[in-house]
């Protein structure tokens, strides 16, 4: 199985990359990492990864899940033409979309979370409300094919939930 992971080339926040893909990896996923830029993205707390694609270079059909990490960097693909397209082929192809801490927003601004349940950091609960999303503000959330978390205290949960989604996928 392949995971792709969406971090912000500046600013993304360390754990909510850095736990989920332990697990990710812990359960034999390869995961590869997406950004605006090539090079090492910098973590908000001094964290740095490997960047192994361009963001615009990304086929949704190349993984099972794409994961959007937060951060106050994440903010670069609300309204990133290349982020929506992905988020909405992924979604469309029924694999595991997800996103954590600000980065539902981005899955919001798609349009794919109108009448799911849906969690976030609360800077950004309006804007998920205002994309018709039902906010519940649960530590992790999933509906269907779609799993947000709210902030960093959730991403190993995160992490185990996506797993568990492509694992239930699987059995499909």
């Amino acid at each position: 199985m392949k995971i792709l992971m969406v971090l912000a080339h500046d600013r993304y926040r360390d754990e909510e990359y850095e736990e989920p893909r332990k697990v990710f990896e812990e359960e034999g996923v390869e995961v590869t990492v997406a950004s605006s830029a090539l090079g090492e993205a910098q973590g908000k707390l001094g964290g740095k990864a490997p960047v192994d694609i361009l963001l615009d270079k990304v086929k949704a059909e190349d993984y099972e899940a794409v994961v959007f990490v937060g951060g106050p960097g994440s903010e670069e693909y609300f309204h990133n033409p290349q982020a929506l397209s992905l988020v909405k082929e992924t979604f469309a192809a029924g694999k595991v979309i997800a996103a954590i801490c600000i980065a539902p927003a981005t899955l919001a601004n798609a349009g794919i979370l109108r009448g799911k349940r849906a969690t976030a950091f609360p800077s950004v609960e309006k804007d998920l409300k205002a994309q018709g999303a039902d906010y519940t503000g649960n530590p992790v959330e999933r509906d269907g094919s779609i799993i947000t978390g709210n902030g960093p205290e959730a991403a190993t949960e995160f992490g185990k939930m996506i797993v568990a989604a492509l694992q239930d996928m699987k059995k499909v």
